[in-house]
């Protein structure tokens, strides 16, 4: 990944709460997992912030490598990457990602 790509990355991942590298958007998901991740969200009520990675092949490959996990949607919470669909739907059904994010907006 290119410099550019990196510091792009860094600062959506550390300016947004919430944020969720995802493929289409939180209006219009283009994936079942990605519009698992923001039905889980959108029932939380919190806010988040997308991006379409499909959009920007140099985001789609670069957050792969930046996060070290191989699959999209990527999930990030106060900086910190929580992972993809299936682990935001086992922290969503044990109440973890509720209190995890309560915390992250309230700092």
């Amino acid at each position: 990944m290119d410099a550019a790509t990196k510091e792009k990355l860094d600062q959506l991942v550390q300016n947004n709460t919430i944020m969720v590298f995802m493929k289409g958007n939180k209006l219009m998901p283009q994936c079942g997992f990605s519009n698992n991740v923001v039905q889980i969200l959108n029932v939380l009520g919190v806010p988040f912030e997308t991006v379409d990675v499909l959009a920007d092949p140099d985001i789609r490959q670069g957050i792969k490598e930046y996060s070290n996990w191989p699959t999209i949607p990527q999930v990030y919470v106060n900086g910190e990457f929580l992972g993809g669909s299936d682990i935001l739907i086992e922290l969503y059904q044990n109440g973890k990602l509720q209190e995890m994010v309560e915390i992250a907006l309230a700092s």
